[in-house]
């Protein structure tokens, strides 16, 4: 009995032990295929997917602008103003061509050096003086040389004017000259290292091509760049570029640009003076004053800054009696708040003539008033309409 009991035993547990084995191939399989499943489904995901972006890497949009050819020069001017820079005016005053001297073709007895000679320095500007007095800034575009220079060039029109010449300007209270314009090396290279010399003995900035000036008026610091546009017409946009940048890198608070440019006795500015005067505000400029075409053009706000595309002639020894004598000082006030500049629109339109008499040039411009002073607002405002 014992036996049968035994082997009845020894057959039981081989069938458990049968179970056992057959149940861990079935569960052994399911996980098997289950892994297989996951895997495939896995690896399905990871071809459809989309591939990921790789994040991009920061790079400038634009290629950094060398302004290693750009000369700063500076200045401080202390005008007696006594306000804190967190709470500040400026008033800058900008005007036309000033020719002072002659050429040698012209008439000696009705030349700008018979005038000079009849009644000294302080005749030319003695009509605006007080003007230019009130304000803390004033430039002109200076078009000639003052230099002792013989070396005419070889062109219609030449304009030189002794050294001393510059008495004109220190004694009306003009503090800046642009000289980047088609008259400044009328007696050769020396002649403008000449007038950039007597000028700046004279205490007043001179700027213009790769030499930019940043003045310090109380605190306040005006960066001022002249661009000869004639030239290289819309070639000169890397300078305008590299100039503003400069003034920007040098902490600037106020970029006024000046351009010589545009068509002699055209009204309406053309497409390379937009183009080049956009440029300049889209880089940085807060004001924009061109000249050259001796003849008042109009008055543009772009993006909340003024262009005023020609102030015409001013104090003008290039003709001693030109047709069209209108004129203008163009005045603007800059606020600063808390270091910053403020949207302040404060511009003063003083329309002018180039000369105190009607009838002939004599070089003294002269403030309008009256008719004729409205008879020039309203023509600035014509030709300020018809720039699209």
């Amino acid at each position: 009995m014992g036996s049968i009991k035994d082997a009845k035993r020894r057959r039981e547990q081989k069938r458990r032990r049968r179970r056992i084995r057959r149940l861990i191939v079935i569960f052994g399989s399911l996980f098997i295929c289950i892994l297989l499943v996951l895997g495939v489904c896995g690896i399905v995901r990871k071809i459809t997917a989309p591939a990921k972006k790789e994040p991009k890497k920061k790079t400038s949009s634009e290629p950094k602008i060398d302004t290693s050819k750009v000369k700063i020069k500076n200045l401080v001017i202390n005008t007696g103003n006594k306000e804190k820079k967190d709470s500040a005016s400026v008033t800058i005053s900008s005007m036309g061509d000033c020719t002072m001297g002659t050429d040698e073709s012209f008439n000696p007895a009705t030349s700008f050096n018979a005038y000079y000679n009849m009644h000294g320095a302080d005749y030319f500007l003695k009509n605006v003086r007080s003007i230019l007095e009130k304000d803390d800034l004033s430039i002109v575009n200076f078009e000639g040389t003052l230099t002792k220079a013989t070396q005419r060039a070889n062109k219609k029109f030449a304009f030189k004017a002794d050294p001393k010449y510059v008495d004109i300007l220190t004694g009306s209270s003009v503090e800046a000259a642009n000289i980047a314009n088609n008259h400044s090396s009328d007696y050769g290279e020396e002649s403008k290292t000449d007038t950039i010399k007597t000028l700046e003995d004279a205490k007043i900035a001179s700027f213009g091509y790769e030499q930019v000036q940043l003045i310090d008026i109380n605190g306040v610091k005006i960066g001022l760049t002249g661009i000869y546009e004639l030239a290289e017409h819309l070639a000169v946009k890397q300078q305008v570029q590299e100039n503003i940048t400069a003034l920007k890198e040098a902490s600037a608070d106020l970029i006024i640009v000046n351009f010589h440019w545009g068509m002699e006795k055209e009204y309406v500015p053309n497409d390379t003076q937009k183009t080049l005067a956009h440029l300049a505000v889209d880089e940085g400029a807060d004001l924009v004053i061109g000249h050259h075409p001796h003849v008042l053009q109009g008055i543009e706000e772009y993006k909340g800054k003024y262009i005023a595309y020609s102030l015409g002639n001013f104090c003008f020894g290039g003709n001693s009696n030109p047709q069209d004598k209108d004129t203008m000082i163009f005045q603007q006030t800059f606020t600063f708040k808390k270091g910053k500049l403020t949207k302040d629109k404060k511009i003063n339109i003083i329309p002018c003539s180039i000369s105190s008499s009607s009838g002939l040039n004599d070089y003294c411009p002269t403030p309008l008033d009256g008719e004729e002073e409205q008879r020039v607002l309203d023509k600035i405002e014509q030709y300020s309409k018809q720039i699209q």
